[in-house]
């Protein structure tokens, strides 16, 4: 019962895969995608998105990194697939599930599953490009605007030669409006001996549950759920073993936190703001605290005015005892659901 962090765009870069990963309970994490042209790109461009392949391809805490490639041209997504595969992955996935406007009129992402034998052709000739050692996968979402093609596009990505299939129970046009149509993915999982993994929704480890059992998939990947609860992972790993579960409390958490804003201050001089803003606004639907933290911050722009509000709220919070406080109500709370 693999666990996979998702590759979310503008999100999961190598310092956040280094600090989710470090908490427990996955087993795989993407890349951010590199964007596929006509272009031969150059060992760097792999090397910025992923930096863990200078490091056996794993993250600090042994955690397998897959990069990712999005295109929708055959013969470029191959032979950009080579050169990475010359950096030693520990494999490749290949993105037809991008929602982005901008990425479907560049020819990229879910616009694709419009065009299953296209579908076929980019991950045939990927497969056949790299030695067979490495892994090549594939995440699609459940179609463009309807499910009707699912079944032909999950056939055609496994007699290509991929490893594995990870499914995001929506379509394109869907975007990320709750409900994930789960049970839409059960078919494809009763047709195909390819090992599919359930994606969408999955807030809590009664929604993994859930998303299981209705799927009939054993793998899930994890995206917005783990930025509101980082432990997810590790909580559900617990659950699966039958073992105890401790959850961090505020201060644990958020000294976490801090060190990981920390480790991105050489990016542009507004990227620790932000970054700390938009995950505030995940933790905040879990924890009270990250609701009065965001609030301190929200008109702050430079990393230092960031950071010093960060260390002065964590030494009120030891003081008053408010770090104790751990979690305000669950919103997708539901009857576990045994696998």
């Amino acid at each position: 019962m693999q666990t996979i962090l998702a590759p979310m765009e503008g999100v999961i870069d190598a310092e956040m895969r280094a600090l989710l990963t470090s908490l427990g309970g996955f087993d795989r994490c993407v890349t951010e995608f590199v964007r596929v042209t006509e272009q031969r790109l150059p060992a760097k461009v792999f090397l910025r998105y992923a930096p863990e392949l200078e490091q056996g391809g794993v993250t600090p805490s042994g955690v397998p990194v897959y990069l990712q490639l999005l295109g929708g041209n055959p013969r470029a997504m191959a032979f950009n697939a080579q050169r990475v595969a010359k950096l030693e992955p520990a494999g490749i996935d290949l993105n037809f599930g991008c929602p982005s406007k901008t990425v479907n009129r560049s020819d990229g992402g879910s616009i694709l599953l419009r065009e299953p034998q296209r579908v076929f052709d980019i991950v045939k000739a990927v497969r056949d490009a790299v030695d067979p050692s490495i892994p090549v996968t594939a995440k699609i979402r459940l179609g463009f605007s309807n499910a009707d093609h699912l079944l032909e596009i999950a056939h055609n990505i496994a007699v290509a030669g991929a490893n594995e299939l990870c499914i995001h129970a929506r379509t394109r046009e869907d975007r990320y409006k709750p409900p994930a149509y789960w049970h839409l993915v059960k078919p494809v999982q009763r047709t195909h001996c390819l090992p599919i993994t359930i994606n969408g929704e999955i807030w809590s480890v009664e929604d993994a549950l859930q998303a299981r059992a209705v799927s009939g998939c054993t793998g899930v990947m994890l995206g917005r759920g783990v930025l509101r609860f980082p432990q997810l992972a590790a909580q559900l790993r617990a659950y699966d073993l039958g073992q105890g579960f401790e959850e961090f409390d505020w201060f644990g958490l958020q000294s976490r936190i801090t060190d990981y804003l920390n480790s991105t201050q050489k990016r542009h001089k507004y990227f620790v703001g932000g970054r700390a803003k938009q995950w505030l606004g995940f933790l905040l639907r879990r924890y009270p605290q990250a609701g009065e933290l965001f609030h301190r911050i929200k008109r702050l722009r430079f990393a230092d005015e960031v950071l010093a509000e960060f260390d002065a709220f964590a030494a009120e919070s030891k003081t008053t005892g408010y770090a104790t406080v751990k979690t305000g109500p669950e919103p997708h709370a539901m009857e576990l659901v045994k696998p």
